[in-house]
């Protein structure tokens, strides 16, 4: 049955289906709704959420969309295994990190930018443009002005990882940077959300700019992995904190 509070005519800036998604997408995510369960009917949940039909119907197709549900005629609308989530959905991505992320997704997530993100560093030191390398120095600057345990700062580290995949000139890898973008964003923000960490990384991005700048195409790939490399073990850090765990 789908799990749910009566949904108020707006929350956080959401129209009613998006806030009717994320809450059920969230309790998917949180194992409330298991792989394989079926949903309740249309009129039945749409009648306990206190929303139109409508609403909750467009709240499903988004969920479908991101591979969570499945809908059939005359079977119903069941929870999908989570082999088949698109993880990477930036929405999705937001959900996870609301609560307490699992450790082994985290991982995931660094193993995929580390295959990613050094590749692309080394593309982007061979092919950047004078205007990408000037956006990606003013985001450095951001990032030391403001700090990356704040909004500011975050939104800069994301355009500075974001410039690269462009400076690519690869449209493939730059149809990830909205993925690659959020995973930056989110796993910042829980390393951070409990206290500040120990070690600044401004140096390492720094690392990355100048061997971009430099053309260095062996450096870049390389200083872009041991910022990667060090990011996670910052994030061991987060994952170690009390109520970190998971």
């Amino acid at each position: 049955m789908a799990s749910g509070r009566k949904v108020g005519s707006e929350e956080s800036g959401l129209r009613i289906h998006q806030t009717i998604a994320r809450d059920l997408g969230t309790a998917i995510l949180t194992g409330r709704h298991q792989p394989g369960e079926l949903f309740e009917g249309e009129i039945e949940a749409s009648d306990r959420l206190g929303v139109s039909r409508t609403a909750y119907r467009e709240a499903v197709r988004i969920l479908i969309a991101k591979g969570m549900l499945e809908s059939r005629p005359k079977a119903g609308t069941r929870v999908l295994p989570r082999n088949r989530w698109n993880v990477l959905d930036p929405e999705m991505l937001a959900w996870m990190f609301a609560g307490e992320p699992d450790a082994n997704f985290i991982r995931d997530l660094f193993e995929l930018r580390g295959v990613i993100e050094p590749a692309a560093a080394e593309f982007a030191a061979r092919r950047r443009t004078d205007d990408q390398l000037a956006v990606m120095e003013a985001a450095l600057a951001e990032m030391g002005r403001y700090g990356l345990s704040t909004p500011e700062g975050r939104a800069a580290d994301q355009r500075f990882h974001n410039m690269i995949l462009a400076a690519t000139r690869n449209d493939a890898l730059e149809a990830l940077a909205s993925s690659v973008g959020a995973a930056v964003s989110w796993t910042t923000t829980f390393k951070h959300r409990k206290k500040l960490l120990p070690r600044d990384p401004l140096p390492d991005h720094r690392a990355v700019f100048q061997a971009i700048a430099a053309r260095d195409t062996a450096a870049a790939r390389a200083t872009m992995a041991e910022l990667l490399r060090l990011a996670l073990a910052d994030m061991d850090i987060a994952l170690a904190e009390p109520n970190g765990d998971n």
